[in-house]
């Protein structure tokens, strides 16, 4: 039998969560009808109808005060029935529309209740309620008593009218409530908003747009193009003006691209926004230094397209991939160009920014770490310190390979503290020319490889041993150089010597 989805209702109070294909209207439905025992659920996750209906809170502690904070996400009448109320339920009541009987015998209140949370703080109590709401014919909840409880109240993640619920039929809440906060973080704060202008245009769409593989495509602009990026942006009236353009011409497609901070290499360093853009994005456009992991982090279906560029190696001319950001963008795709770090740190994002206003075409940067930062993070090392270093300078090795010594290099001689990036091959005259600027030989130097990731390596020494880093061939990864006083507070624990005792051993062996 088809199986047909309806349009959403107010929200609600919702159960619990299933494993299925959601329809438009928040419906669940499971895509095989085979499901073996072990994945079948011993609840059906469903929204009750709540707006202007009445739920009963029995109880005057912290657990009918959590309950009522819950449903207060939703347009119930509230009653709370109880003797005695605790002095931060009582302040938080005078000042809600809600309704309190000073009862601790709800059973004559009952009657006409949609749900019954009982929620005394004892437990016998809580099944005198459940039981007298049960004979009326009343759902009911039973706080920390599963078994008598016909449904249970889940982690809610609220943008109304928008809600996901996280259910685990009652035996992990604190996980329930850990998978809330995850999804929190992922679902963008104005998608309630977005929402509610959809609900506004339905009708118009209804009359306007064809049914069918049109009208998906429709809504698919609506909810990831420029009427969500105005919304994001707290721009209200473009996303109206845009939603309207929309409209009128359901068939044009703008492109759009965000230059991405992937950060250093960890995963959980994105920001949540790289994250959001990186789950709409049609096309991900992203450089050798960023792990698959990262760039498996975008939409399943997006077309990913690798441009790495390393030393010595380049699979494409920066002109080349300012042409294929504009070419994806004009074919109205929604284009992450993912970097590592920062996209305004070292990431020629200058050019590729040039190149998109050249060809009007809308883009976006979303920051990342930059690897500076994660580097500093993995020796605990302070950048700046008061009285010691209050400068801090971003620069790559090859800055010190020219005839004229860069303005910065004076900076370190006064303290400041020099971040090299990509500084490996040359260390060494990175070394000489600092020392010959007047910074002191004994200066500490903290080295890392692939800061922020699992496989990160740590060393450490003065500037007379960094001419050593340019034989360390097992250094693949990408490699960051904090020079300064401000090093010498690192936490040296986790490294190793940059100078290695064989070398050390040569040395005296070669002066006697």
């Amino acid at each position: 039998m088809e199986q047909k989805c309806t349009r959403p209702p107010s929200l609600g109070i919702p159960f619990l969560q299933f494993p299925g294909v959601t329809c438009d209207n928040g419906s669940l439905l499971n895509k095989d009808p085979v499901v073996s025992s072990q994945s079948r659920l011993a609840v059906f996750p469903a929204f009750f109808r709540v707006a202007g209906k009445r739920v009963v809170v029995a109880g005057g502690g912290d657990e009918a005060f959590a309950k009522v904070r819950l449903l207060r996400n939703t347009e119930a009448a509230v009653t709370v029935a109880a003797a005695n109320l605790d002095p931060d339920f009582a302040a938080y009541l005078a000042k809600e529309p809600i309704e309190v009987i000073r009862t601790d015998v709800p059973e004559p209140i009952l009657a006409g209740a949609t749900l019954v949370f009982a929620a005394t703080g004892d437990a016998a109590a809580d099944r005198a309620v459940a039981e007298a709401a049960r004979a009326l014919g009343i759902p009911v909840n039973a706080v920390d008593q599963p078994e008598h409880c016909d449904f249970f109240t889940p982690a809610l993640v609220n943008r109304a009218p928008v809600a996901v619920a996280i259910g685990t039929e009652g035996a992990g809440p604190v996980l329930a409530q850990m998978i809330r906060s995850q999804i929190d973080q992922l679902l963008s704060p104005s998608l309630g908003r977005l929402a509610s202008l959809a609900a506004s245009y339905r009708d118009r769409v209804d009359a306007l747009v064809p049914r069918g593989a049109t009208r998906r495509l429709f809504w698919r602009r609506f909810f990831q193009g420029d009427v969500a990026d105005a919304l994001n942006a707290g721009d209200a009236d473009l996303a109206r003006q845009k939603a309207a353009q929309l409209l009128v011409e359901p068939g044009r497609v703008e492109g759009h691209v965000w230059l991405v901070g992937a950060g250093p290499g960890a995963e959980d360093l994105l920001t949540l926004r790289a994250q959001r853009v990186m789950m709409e994005a049609d096309a991900i456009v992203f450089d050798a230094l960023v792990p698959q992991a990262v760039v498996d982090m975008g939409r399943r279906d997006a077309e990913r397209i690798s441009v790495g560029k390393r030393k010595g190696c380049h699979s494409k001319s920066q002109d080349e991939i300012n042409d294929l950001l504009v070419e994806l963008a004009q074919a109205g795709k929604r284009v992450v160009r993912l970097k590592s770090g920062d996209p305004l740190v070292y990431g020629r994002a200058a050019e590729e920014m040039a190149a998109l206003r050249e060809a009007g075409i809308t883009y976006e940067i979303v920051p990342g770490i930059t690897s500076a930062f994660a580097a500093a993070a993995d020796f605990e090392l302070p950048l700046t310190l008061r009285g010691v270093a209050s400068s801090l300078v971003f620069t790559t090795g090859h800055d010190l390979t020219g005839a004229v010594l860069p303005d910065w290099a004076r900076l370190a001689v006064s303290g400041a503290t020099i971040a090299v990036y990509m500084g490996r091959t040359v260390a060494a005259s990175v070394a000489t020319r600092l020392m010959q600027a007047g910074l002191p030989a004994e200066t500490t130097v903290a080295v890392v490889e692939n800061a922020s990731r699992a496989d990160k390596r740590l060393l450490h020494g003065t500037l007379n041993d960094l001419p050593d880093l340019q034989y360390r061939d097992e250094l693949t990864g990408p490699v960051m150089v904090i020079i300064g006083d401000a090093v010498a507070g690192a936490n040296f624990e986790h490294s190793v010597p940059l100078v290695r005792a064989c070398d050390t051993a040569d040395a005296a062996f070669l002066g006697a």
